[in-house]
């Protein structure tokens, strides 16, 4: 009886320790999660060492200096008042810089890059861009605001720098689609009927600001995921107008 009894404390004790330790393991597996997202959420925002190669500025390092360090960097976008202020990449296809950053590295927020099948000095008609959702704002995560009449017209303006030539960048419309809209996503077909795709992007937009856009004028789409679908997706379409013929890089 003496010794069932011990038998049965041991085993009570050693069941009370396994509890401890896989209680422990939870939350040292939950404070790393936490963590992990804070790091991926936080490394999302542009870093003051990427920012050095932003064209125009005084004193930085350059835009050259960044093309020199990886040549698939081929512009530089920034929407006024807005998160976005990122290099724009093009890499052998349109996964490479999903998960990769603009100097060539790991990251799950990836870069905000450019479609493979648009010609990489933004000289095509119509010119389609792709960036993650960070639900802290960072990336591409600020497009879903402007489903909010309100808040895109309050955010209308940006700079697009390429290499030779610097564009003004006017929003106009925000849409909600899925991934595999054609009218949207094929790139070949859109450019083909400029004047179709207006047609169809003023009769679907959330919401939409008449500016007298024309079939000739010449379009950047900036895309990005819906978090609540796994197909949805967020499309905000702006002018790009030549102003300068080079920028300071």
């Amino acid at each position: 009886m003496l010794l069932a009894e011990r038998i049965a404390r041991f085993g009570n004790k050693i069941v009370s320790l396994l509890t401890a330790i896989l209680i422990i393991l939870l939350l040292t597996y939950g404070l790393y999660s936490l963590w992990d997202i804070y790091r991926i959420n936080h490394n999302a925002f542009i870093s003051d060492e990427l920012l050095k190669y932003k064209p125009g500025q005084e004193n930085g390092l350059g835009f050259d200096a960044l093309r020199e360090l990886n040549p698939d960097v081929k512009a530089w976008i920034t929407i006024d008042n807005t998160h976005i202020d990122y290099p724009v990449l093009q890499g052998k296809d349109d996964m490479e810089y999903v998960n990769k950053d603009p100097f060539g590295e790991f990251a799950l927020s990836g870069s905000i890059f450019l479609s493979i099948k648009n010609a990489s000095d933004f000289s095509d008609i119509y010119n389609m861009t792709y960036g993650h959702h960070m639900e802290n704002g960072a990336m591409f995560g600020d497009l879903t605001k402007m489903l909010d009449l309100n808040y895109l017209k309050e955010h209308t303006t940006g700079t697009l720098y390429v290499p030779d030539k610097t564009y003004s960048v006017k929003l106009y419309a925000a849409l909600e689609c899925s991934a595999y809209e054609t009218r949207i996503y094929n790139l070949a077909s859109v450019m083909s009927d400029m004047e179709g795709f207006q047609t169809y992007v003023k009769a679907n937009a959330t919401s939409y600001i008449d500016q007298g856009v024309k079939s000739t004028d010449k379009i950047i789409a900036l895309s990005t995921c819906m978090s609540a679908t796994t197909n949805g997706r967020v499309v905000v379409f702006g002018t790009l107008t030549e102003t300068e013929k080079e920028v300071q890089s």
